[in-house]
């Protein structure tokens, strides 16, 4: 029978708050570099391989990854979210030719040029199933960013973008939204 992934002791986390739910079946590369706030949930299949901070009322959906190695950086304020099969790419091949491309276990000197770059949602930022983040790229507070997009730039506050690449559409409201956090101390 095969072995299933283990959520991360709560101990072995850098941080984890209060009243935050964890699938046993996630794997955090590196535990001692993740921190969670409060009130938070991480849906089964989770795959992290990167250094995160991640904000109160955060849901992470089934099936998210975010890759980029240790030198890569996830940053999720309060009231954020990324929904099923979500993918955030903190760090990648150039695919420039300048060497070769692939594991992690070619020699260094061997290898393609990286791009390894944080990414950031600010607070009330979301994202739709299926979409790619990419290296560098802030989700500017309260954007959402729409099924299947591919965001390859930094977004505009409350907007809500959707394609390939990711193209703005309408602007969100964020008088309510706003409301309710301060409502809630934030």
């Amino acid at each position: 029978m095969p072995s299933r992934a283990r959520a991360p002791r709560p101990a072995a986390l850098a941080h984890r708050g209060e009243d935050t739910f964890i699938s046993e079946n996630v794997e955090i590369r590196r535990p001692g570099i993740f921190s969670i706030g409060s009130h938070g949930a991480v849906d089964s299949g989770f795959y992290c391989t990167v250094k995160a901070e991640i904000g109160d009322y955060v849901h992470i959906g089934p099936h998210v990854s975010v890759i980029g190695g240790a030198q890569g950086f996830l940053k999720m304020g309060h009231f954020t979210n990324i929904a099923t099969g979500g993918r955030v790419i903190c760090g990648t091949d150039s695919y420039s030719g300048d060497g070769l491309i692939g594991p992690p276990t070619v020699p260094e000197r061997f290898r393609d040029r990286l791009i390894v770059e944080p990414v950031v949602f600010e607070s009330f930022a979301n994202v739709g199933a299926n979409a790619v983040i990419l290296p560098g790229v802030t989700l500017a507070e309260g954007c959402v960013i729409g099924a299947c997009a591919l965001v390859t730039r930094s977004t505009e506050p409350w907007t809500v973008y959707m394609g390939v690449p990711a193209r703005a559409v309408r602007i969100r409201p964020r008088e309510r939204m706003l409301r309710y956090a301060r409502e809630m101390g934030y």
